[in-house]
């Protein structure tokens, strides 16, 4: 997948567990961890902004296209 999600970076900065960040935000840690893995195929506009609110960042800073993700890449 050529998109990396960098939560994990976020949450290490911000000193905050996931269990937190999944409270705060209002989704649950499962529904978390398959975004934060890299699982997810798609993510709600509202929960990126929730997310970025929350762990005081842009959207950039939690999502980046790797072009060596990509098939021929």
């Amino acid at each position: 997948m050529p998109i990396v999600v960098d939560i994990d970076v976020m949450l290490a900065r911000r000193k905050m567990s996931v269990g937190e960040l999944a409270d705060r935000v209002g989704i649950t840690p499962a529904n978390l961890a398959v975004l934060k893995n890299g699982r997810a195929k798609a993510v709600r506009f509202t929960t990126l902004a929730a997310l970025c609110a929350v762990l005081d960042c842009q959207p950039g800073d939690l999502l980046r296209w790797d072009a060596e993700g990509t098939p021929g890449g």
